[in-house]
């Protein structure tokens, strides 16, 4: 029987929470959307700026220094889950495994975080082929479902990646202002994905988070390495000559930086995650950069 895909996300990441607080945990993706209501959350350190209205007196006597209240905001948060499944996907990450289990691990983990603050999630994913939507919903049923259809659709055998005509597609259809993710291969990003990118962030919040490449001069196997985009095929004779290495080190290094300056440029939080095991350090340092950044 095959276990379900959000099982292992929260598998992995109640793992790992015990190394962390559990207010990290359960309120790290909050914070990014508290507001006003009448639904208290919990307490924090004054700050210059705080409204002196928000003060919590009692706990502050007992405290000995000043303490806010902090309030859940009554609205719903619309997660909009942007995922690229073309046959790049499919392909190794650099920890090895496929990079759609990555993609699916950092998806799912956000997708789960939204859901227990009662937030709706949904997913646009697709290739070269076009773009498929599913609805926004607010139940585990339905993320497993969003999960498996990442999952079902990134094959070797799938249309390439077309990462410009996907946002392209969520620019034209999304309107209503969401929280899009998007989770893409690694890439350098062009004139015509930072202007989507410029778009994209007038209309929404947008967080990207780049699945790595494996790095084929390294990875352990006597068979030739195939890229998955073109069939080229790359000789071990060839992936192993030291000078090959390091050009395929710098070149890789380059692209990275170029990626992360372009979405600088557009002013978008963003990060890189190479392996399932590193997915939750990669999200929640992504989500406190987007924290910094909205304040």
């Amino acid at each position: 029987m095959t276990t379900p895909l959000l099982t292992r996300v929260k598998s992995t990441l109640f793992v790992h929470s015990r190394r962390r607080s559990r207010t990290l945990i359960e309120g790290e993706f909050a914070s990014v959307f508290h507001g006003r209501s009448l639904d208290f959350d919990d307490l924090r350190d004054y700050v210059p700026g705080d409204e002196v209205r928000d003060i919590d007196w009692k706990a502050t006597a007992r405290h000995s220094a000043p303490l806010v209240r902090r309030y859940v905001a009554a609205r719903k948060q619309n997660l909009m889950l942007v995922v690229d499944t073309g046959r790049g996907m499919a392909a190794l990450a650099k920890g090895g495994e496929p990079k759609k289990e990555v993609a699916i691990a950092a998806a799912g983990l956000i997708g789960y975080l939204a859901y227990r603050h009662g937030d709706l999630v949904g997913l646009v994913r697709g290739d070269s082929s076009g773009a498929v939507a599913h609805e926004l919903r607010g139940s585990e049923a339905h993320l497993e479902r969003l999960l498996r259809a990442i999952h079902d659709a990134t094959r070797l055998d799938a249309s390439r990646s077309e990462l410009a005509a996907l946002l392209g597609w969520v620019a034209r259809n999304v309107r209503r202002r969401m929280l899009l993710l998007v989770v893409a291969d690694d890439l350098e990003l062009d004139d015509q994905l930072a202007g989507l990118l410029r778009r994209l962030q007038v209309q929404h919040e947008v967080l990207w988070l780049t699945v790595e490449d494996a790095d084929p001069t390294v990875l352990s196997t006597t068979r030739a390495a195939v890229d998955v985009s073109d069939h080229h095929v790359l000789p071990t004779s060839v992936r192993t000559d030291p000078r090959v290495r390091a050009a395929y080190a710098e070149a890789a290094a380059a692209r990275a930086r170029a990626t992360a300056a372009a979405l600088d440029d557009v002013r978008i939080s963003h990060g890189r995650v190479g392996a399932t095991s590193d997915v939750l350090t990669a999200v929640f340092g992504l989500l406190e950069r987007q924290r910094r950044a909205v304040r």
